[in-house]
């Protein structure tokens, strides 16, 4: 499996509480990526007032996906991040370890 034993078990249990998921931070590095992208996009979606399914819709990623990574369910892959990102039109990914200033 792509990414090892880590991703044997979904991103909301590499932390200390899963249910406090994604407010619970990951000690996985990868989780923790999970976790920023998964916050970053429930902020966008309640600041917006948009449902699952106008997010499904509006970036073409089935509304079920959009649902796991919210809540930790699933490992997203970059197609869908950056599907999420550009319908959003904000920085969802997570910032890289020890940038200061991301450029674009």
């Amino acid at each position: 499996m792509v990414g090892g034993h880590a991703r044997a078990r979904p991103p909301r249990q590499h932390t200390l509480d899963p249910e406090a998921w994604p407010e619970q931070p990951a000690a996985d590095l990868a989780a923790e990526s999970v976790r920023h992208i998964a916050r970053a996009l429930a902020g966008v979606l309640d600041e917006r007032g948009l449902s699952l399914r106008a997010a499904a819709d509006g970036s073409g990623v089935n509304r079920q996906a959009i649902a796991d990574l919210l809540a930790g369910r699933c490992w997203p892959d970059v197609a869908t991040v950056a599907r999420l990102a550009a319908f959003t039109r904000t920085d969802i990914w997570p910032p890289v370890a020890g940038d200061r200033k991301r450029t674009h």
